[in-house]
């Protein structure tokens, strides 16, 4: 079975081959197929904005495709930043200017405590739907520890790890994160 992943992310991207790998015969980029789409996330919540991707994406191919949308929830900040994480900054979206406003958000606050959540939809040829989730629980740090990762990955402090996910190897992070989780029941459903 061959799989497209449909985001454009690279990060991303590259997380998603890195768990899969082995597990189907090909698994290909948006950009190795060719197509250039980017659909507009309008949906109030994870799992309307990962199906909006899987069947945009599908209308151009006909392998099977793995979509996913994927966010902080800060329960001080009522679930923001939730589906908008990527562009909770403003424009143009920036890591940068995400964790920022993030920090900025949360100056003064106690309860910090935060989960990353992804909702994943795998979408055949054939119509059938097999939807992943998985969260992870932490709390949002003072201020950034680490290189690694992307997105709020410096300021998010996993609880299972006891550091940041900016301080966690690919391995470290990929053996709790949301991602990874969302995938693994995916794939128990296979």
């Amino acid at each position: 079975m061959e799989l497209v992943i449909a985001s454009n992310n690279a990060h991303k991207v590259h997380e998603i081959k890195t768990m899969l790998a082995g597990k189907f015969d090909h698994i290909y980029t948006l950009s190795e197929l060719d197509i250039h789409v980017d659909p507009e996330e309008t949906a109030p919540d994870f799992l309307g904005n990962a199906t909006i991707k899987a069947t945009t994406i599908a209308e151009y191919t006909d392998k099977a495709v793995i979509a996913d949308d994927s966010g902080l929830m800060v329960n001080a900040l009522g679930g923001a930043p939730g589906v908008y994480s990527a562009r909770y900054g403003g424009e143009p979206a920036s890591d940068k200017r995400n964790n920022e406003k993030l920090l900025r958000e949360m100056q003064g606050i106690t309860d910090r405590s935060a989960k990353f959540v992804t909702t994943m939809v795998l979408l055949f040829p054939s119509g059938r739907k097999i939807v992943g989730v998985g969260e992870v629980k932490g709390e949002i740090l003072e201020e950034r520890r680490g290189e690694n990762g992307f997105g709020y990955d410096p300021l998010f402090y996993s609880f299972e790890l006891r550091k940041s996910f900016g301080e966690a190897s690919e391995n470290e992070k990929n053996s709790v994160s949301h991602r990874s989780r969302a995938l693994k029941e995916i794939l128990r459903q296979l």
